[in-house]
This record gives structure tokens, C-alpha cells and sequence, in this order.
């Protein structure tokens, strides 16, 4: 019965096959040589103590949010078949001694909904105390056609939506606001909605973080910190992601790697290293290529990694500076009352906004943003720019809004500084 129900459809599924597969790259700024959990911090320009989400579960100062799926242990799968052969007992099972409490089961790719994600596989896992996300596969071609995908995900009964966006993304501004707005619509401003794309920041200047994290978009934010793969340390990966992650707004809930078998040391340590970057637990990339011994480290007991005090830099922008980090700082500014080109370019109309904000808070007035500015300019609701197009709207023959076309910040045209996972197709 379970088999029947819960086959997989190849036709559906095999032709548009995500990026997941594992690749070492040559990365900029890290030794490839790393692999003890002790390596120096990874290199990126800080700019000052900053703060982030501590055990409680609270994120600078504020109440702890209300628990989502998100804040179980998740394990990713790909291909329900693959995973335990789709046997639900087994999985339930295999999820219970592992301390996992929520699976994310892909639902889409691009356009397509995929068959496996449906809703007697959702109420099976449910009924085994399982919470189960979809996620889905985007790539900015097509943005109303993923969002009815996503949505129809969520209508199946998904506990939340995660959104995997990558390098095909890059620059895609007026598709990503599309494409926010459009699966907004569709599944509420409160449904549990993460990105789960590039941990570090600084590598795409071009991708639309500031879309996918801005009002009414991600609520959570998991970036694939899959260290093995990007050649870093544990501690590496954790120490340049989180230095630039943070500036979102959003929790962090890391994605860890059990593929290419890092070992339950590995394993252990990434758990430790989140325990003590404010507790929130992580998931895995993949279910179907996880070791025996790699499901036996999921369910180790985890403390906090001793003597360990996580970096509280956060990034510095001044003149010069470029990309979507900028996009998000000009959006803040206007958010506090600046009339500002949103650019991606960090240049004299955005310098003297900066020095007119510092002066207006009490600050120092540099014309750079370091944590000193950061924590005040933060506060501010950001502008939501409309990069997507309008149609004009008229109402008795009188016209209420304008066409606008689509657009995007200069900086979108910025390529990709280094890619620190492989954005390749899959085999």
C-alpha cells in the first residue's frame, strides 16, 4: 500500500535534477587544507561587535518567536524512493533515533510540481509526529508559475516552504519580487517561509537576498554550510557565514552536509558549533547519503563547543563598496527618510545619506556603516522597491497607477566573486 502510494514519478522528476551533488571548489580567501574544527576565522572585513540570536532563543533583545518547523532537527530529501527505500515505518523510525523532527521533501522544480510531495505522504509522516516542509527548486525563469507550485505544496498540507535559490537567481531582481509577491499572495504573510540558498554573502553581489529577505518575504533563513564540500572547517564555514547572514534579520538555521561522509567528528562538531551560534538546530543535505555512522552522530548528545566565543564582527560598508549588502543598507536609509537612488553602489549620494543618519542618531558621523551604524539603521523598516512590472490600472476610465517595467539595482550586473558550492547541474 505504501509503496503504491507513495511511488515516485520519474517522468516528472528525472528531467530537471537540482545542483545537489558533491564538488570541492577552489575558494577564494580559504585554505582548502582546512578540516580541524580549530581553523583561524575565515577571512571577510568586519566592522565591529554586532549580536545575534543567543540559547533562549531570542535575536537582539526581542521575545523568543513561536516555534516553527524550522526549529526541529531537519533531514532534506530528494528522492522519497531513495530514502529507506520510501518506507514510511522506516523512516519514521530512522527519523526518531536520529533526533530529526522534520524532513523536507522536494515538491517542485521550476514549474513542475513533483508527485512524490503529496498529501497522503504528508499525513502519514504527520501521524509519526514528523513535521514535513516542502521545498522547491527555483530558477527565476518562470516566477508565477513557481509560485503556483509552491503554493500547491502548501495546500497539500506542508508545514513550510523552502525556498532553494541559487546561482540561476543571480541579478533575477524583477523575477525574484515577482516571484515573492506572486507565493505571498497565494500562502499568507505568516506561513513559515525560508530561503535555503549560498551561505556566504559576499561571494554574489549580484543575488537578491534583499528581495527574498525583505518585507513580506523569507522568514527564516537556512544557507547550505557544507563545509566539505566548500573546503573549509566547521568552524570556518560557521564564522564567515554568520559575519554577513546576520545583517537579514532572520534566524539562522544552518544547513549541515552528511553526503560526501564527514564523519561523525564533523557531524558532532557542526552541531556544537550551532548550539553555540544561539542554539537554533540545523538540518542535512541528504537523507538518501547519509552513512550509518553519520545518523548515529544526529542523535549524539551536542553541547555548546567549550571555550569558544563565536566572532560578533559585522561587515563594514563604505565608498566603494558594491552589491546586494549595499542594496540592503540604501533600502534602510530611505526606510529612515533618505531620498536615495537604490543602486548597489556605495557612492557620494549614499556616503552623505550615511553621514546625515549618524549625525541624526547621535553617531560619529564617518560616512561608513560599521556596527556603531548598523544596529540603529537596522531598526528602520526597509523600502520594499518594486523591481517586478505593472500593468496600468485604471478605474471608470481614470487611471489609478502607471505601467512600470522591470528593473533592478545597477549591482545586479556584479558577477559572482567565486562560487564557494558548485552550481553545476547534477549528473
Amino acid at each position: 500500500m505504501i509503496a503504491t502510494v507513495f511511488a515516485v514519478d520519474v517522468k516528472t522528476q528525472l528531467p530537471a535534477a537540482p545542483r545537489y551533488r558533491p564538488a570541492v571548489f577552489m575558494i577564494v580567501c580559504l585554505a582548502m587544507a582546512l578540516t580541524a574544527l580549530t581553523t583561524a576565522p575565515a577571512c571577510a572585513q568586519p566592522g565591529g561587535a554586532g549580536q545575534f540570536g543567543d540559547p533562549a532563543g531570542e535575536v537582539d533583545g526581542e521575545a523568543p518567536l513561536t516555534p516553527t518547523p524550522f526549529d526541529r532537527q531537519g533531514m532534506w530529501v530528494w528522492y522519497i524512493g531513495s530514502s529507506d527505500g520510501g518506507s514510511v515505518p522506516r523512516i519514521l523510525a530512522r527519523a526518531r533515533a536520529a533526533g530529526v523532527g522534520t524532513v523536507y521533501v522536494k515538491s517542485g522544480d521550476g514549474g513542475d510540481y513533483w508527485s512524490q510531495f503529496s498529501s497522503g505522504l504528508i499525513a502519514a509522516l504527520h501521524r509519526g509526529g514528523l513535521d514535513v516542509c516542502a521545498w522547491q527548486f527555483v530558477y527565476g525563469e518562470r516566477p508565477a508559475a513557481e509560485a503556483r507550485v509552491g503554493a500547491a505544496a502548501v495546500r497539500r498540507g506542508a508545514d513550510c516552504l523552502a525556498i532553494d535559490a541559487e546561482s540561476a537567481y543571480e541579478g533575477r531582481y524583477a523575477a525574484a519580487d515577482r516571484y515573492v509577491r506572486a507565493l505571498r499572495a497565494r500562502i499568507g504573510a505568516e506561513f513559515p517561509l525560508s530561503l535555503a540558498g549560498f551561505p556566504y554573502v559576499d561571494y554574489h553581489p549580484a543575488f537578491p537576498y534583499s528581495v527574498f529577505f525583505g518585507p513580506e518575504g523569507a522568514g527564516a533563513n537556512q544557507p547550505q554550510m557544507y563545509w566539505k564540500a566548500i573546503g573549509t572547517s566547521v568552524r570556518g564555514v560557521y564564522e564567515h557565514t554568520y559575519l554577513f547572514n546576520r545583517l537579514w534579520g532572520r534566524p539562522v538555521y544552518p544547513v549541515g552536509q552528511t553526503y560526501e561522509d564527514p564523519g561523525p567528528r564533523q557531524l558532532l562538531g557542526f552541531r556544537r558549533y550551532a548550539a553555540s551560534y544561539g542554539g537554533l538546530p540545523p538540518s542535512w543535505w541528504s537523507w538518501q547519503e547519509t552513512s550509518a555512522r553519520g545518523w548515529s552522530a544526529l542523535g549524539a548528545p551536542a553541547d555548546p563547543v567549550r571555550r569558544y566565543r563565536p566572532p560578533v564582527s559585522q561587515p563594514l560598508l563604505k565608498r566603494g563598496s558594491r552589491g546586494d549588502l549595499v542594496v540592503w543598507a540604501q533600502e534602510h536609509l530611505v526606510g529612515a527618510g533618505a531620498r536615495l537612488p537604490v543602486s548597489g553602489y556605495f557612492g557620494p549620494r549614499t556616503y552623505a545619506a550615511v553621514r546625515a543618519f549618524q549625525l541624526s542618531r547621535g553617531l560619529l558621523p564617518t560616512g561608513t556603516i560599521e556596527d556603531s551604524t548598523w544596529s540603529p539603521l537596522l531598526q528602520n523598516e526597509p523600502l520594499r522597491p518594486r523591481w517586478s512590472s505593472r500593468r496600468a490600472r485604471t478605474r471608470g476610465g481614470a487611471v489609478v497607477s502607471r505601467a512600470l517595467p522591470a528593473s533592478r539595482p545597477a549591482s545586479a550586473s556584479l558577477p559572482a566573486k567565486a562560487y564557494e558550492i558548485d552550481p553545476g547541474p547534477a549528473p
